[in-house]
């Protein structure tokens, strides 16, 4: 008697419970869809304000007060100059301590306090960085506003992404293939260069992307450390002064002519190409591994 009735109870429930998950499955449809049509209209915007003003001359001039003569020549090498330094600093450092925590280090309360505050540093404000650079790398190291300064500000911001995403893929890989490794008479050091790492650079090559798109999008650190919004030369060693896109970009959209936020317009295409190419050669590598392993 108690089975039919807990039966009676559950189709009465049964036609609110699907209504609620209709009503719900709606509204993550329509957020969706909302978040969807913003990011549409603004770079439907962005492509009608800037392709016009992207030619030849665009990443052939220096910046300028006239907007018919400006561009980002100076911006975008330096841009370039920025990823030469962070691209190794942050991967081999983040994907070194990576190894070292998941391999090596001894799994007790300090090794469990280290990541967890690793973890917590991936979400601190980008500016908390950019002073702690000021700091250390612009007034005690005597390094000035140079690309090594700003480099080594910014591989300090993207590290805690790049160590956690590497924590992650590096725990993914399955202990089989270490125990095999091991069989083989495999070393500690040659079973994760030769086995966990190749297995894990789908995982790493994600996260330290993603982390180098942040670092190539980032102001506030380069305006806390002091690098210049207007720059009329090009480096030539790691020690000169520079600028880059989001600081040139931030420079026109402060501007009050029309023409200098269609140039910031540009820019921005520029900066979503370059990430576009960026992503692609990760997930070309990251589709060549998948295969592989």
């Amino acid at each position: 008697m108690s089975k039919l009735v807990d039966k009676e109870i559950v189709a009465k429930k049964m036609p609110s419970r699907i209504i609620r998950n209709q009503i719900f499955k709606g509204l993550f449809f329509l957020s969706t869809l909302f978040g969807l049509l913003v990011l549409g209209v603004l770079f439907y915007r962005i492509i009608t304000q800037g392709i016009g003003y992207i030619d030849l001359d665009f990443f052939q001039n220096f910046a300028s007060r006239r907007p018919e003569n400006a561009g980002i020549k100076a911006a975008f090498i330096g841009t370039i100059w920025l990823m030469v330094v962070v691209a190794p600093v942050s991967l081999i450092l983040g994907v070194g301590t990576a190894i070292y925590l998941e391999e090596y280090a001894k799994k007790n309360k300090f090794t469990s306090f280290i990541k967890l505050n690793i973890s917590n540093l991936a979400g601190v404000p980008s500016i908390v960085f950019g002073l702690l650079g000021l700091t250390i790398f612009v007034r005690a190291m005597a390094l000035e506003r140079s690309v090594l300064a700003a480099g080594l500000t910014m591989s300090l911001l993207v590290l805690p992404v790049i160590i956690v995403a590497s924590q992650e893929a590096i725990r993914s890989v399955p202990k089989e293939l270490r125990e095999a490794s091991f069989a083989m008479g495999a070393t500690k050091w040659q079973t994760v260069l030769k086995v966990v790492l190749p297995a894990s650079i789908p995982g790493i090559l994600t996260g330290g992307i993603l982390a180098l798109s942040r670092a190539i999008g980032e102001t506030a650190p380069l305006i806390v450390i002091g690098i210049p919004m207007f720059v009329a030369f090009l480096p030539k060693t790691i020690m000169d002064t520079f600028t880059v896109l989001p600081m040139q970009i931030y420079n026109w959209t402060s501007r009050p002519q029309a023409e200098f936020q269609d140039l910031a317009a540009a820019g921005i295409l520029v900066m979503l190409v370059l990430l576009i190419v960026m992503n692609s050669i990760a997930v070309f590598i990251r589709n060549h591994f998948q295969k592989r392993y």
